[in-house]
């Protein structure tokens, strides 16, 4: 196992087949920086164009069409001081007849909310705008990774506004430090990328962001051979769960679903009636995003049942 410290030089706002930046052996770990979804690093300063841009591609030597690209997230560290969301929920998660009634922001300075970030006490302090009746209001960090997976099959690049079997812009605040995340490779080298990171985020990110900010990170990646899968799936110390992305939302809930049951078939020896039954009464779901052009849903098992 190699440790590769990668210093970004370029950016892109779709994950696809673009030229590696960097390539690694199956169990090796990468050290790298990230920027915000404005495209600005660890001083605030405009490193490259918004639209979420990823760090990478980093080519996994080894990884073909069929097998399992297995990312742990090792660390996920916000480097600067403030970070910053937008004021106002999406309209679409409102009744229509609320829409008139919200405080619809004027320039565009004046939608954003600042956020002091302080890792060593690991809180995330409203600083602007003072005049709200919360104040100086102080969140305990949650840091997870909103846009990040590999490139999708046949050459295609999508947008890092949206996501897919490919994972993208799933913005999931279970995806924090120490959960591992299973893609389907579906080209050469699997070309995983990673940004968008988020000091912390509510369910659904219905204002369209988290606190956004931009993050030291590392990640160890690994392949499984011949071990195909149809959607993104993760683990961590309580729950295994599959990822679902699309829109309309109920599209989202059977795509996960399906990987669940698949998975729960595939891997924990149930057989077909067992795992709906399982399922029926022991599943939980997250809501990943309901604000971006796909939504995601997370449909989760608890480990403890599958012991």
């Amino acid at each position: 196992m190699t440790v590769h410290h990668f210093q970004p030089t370029h950016y892109h706002t779709t994950i696809g087949s673009h030229e590696p930046m960097l390539r690694v052996q199956s169990g090796d770990t990468i050290v790298t920086t990230t920027v915000d979804a404005r495209g600005q690093g660890s001083t605030g300063e405009q490193i490259t164009p918004p639209g979420n841009p990823m760090t990478g591609p980093f080519y996994v030597e080894g990884a073909e069409p069929g097998d399992t690209l297995v990312v742990h997230l090792d660390k996920l560290t916000p480097n600067r001081p403030t970070g910053w969301t937008r004021k106002m929920v999406a309209p679409n998660v409102v009744d229509p007849e609320y829409v008139i009634q919200m405080p619809w922001p004027g320039k565009d300075e004046s939608t954003l909310a600042i956020w002091q970030i302080d890792n060593a006490a690991g809180t995330a302090t409203l600083i602007e705008p003072a005049s709200t009746s919360l104040g100086n209001f102080a969140l305990p960090l949650a840091p997870m990774v909103g846009c990040f997976g590999v490139a999708p099959a046949r050459g295609e690049a999508i947008s890092t506004a949206t996501s897919a079997q490919h994972g993208g812009n799933m913005d999931y605040r279970g995806f924090v430090e120490g959960v591992t995340v299973y893609f389907p490779v579906l080209t050469a080298g699997a070309l995983f990328h990673i940004g968008d990171g988020h000091a912390l985020q509510g369910d659904g990110e219905i204002v369209g962001t988290g606190i956004e900010i931009s993050f030291d990170v590392q990640v160890t990646l690994s392949v499984q051979k011949g071990k195909r899968i149809n959607w993104p799936r993760g683990e961590n110390a309580d729950y295994i769960f599959t990822v679902g992305n699309a829109r309309p939302l109920d599209q989202c809930v059977q795509h996960a679903t399906t990987e669940m049951l698949r998975w729960l078939q595939s891997d924990y020896g149930l057989d077909p009636v067992g795992a709906h039954i399982l399922m029926g009464q022991c599943v939980e779901y997250d809501l990943g995003n309901i604000f971006d052009p796909a939504f995601t849903m997370v449909c989760k098992v608890p480990k403890r049942v599958l012991r």
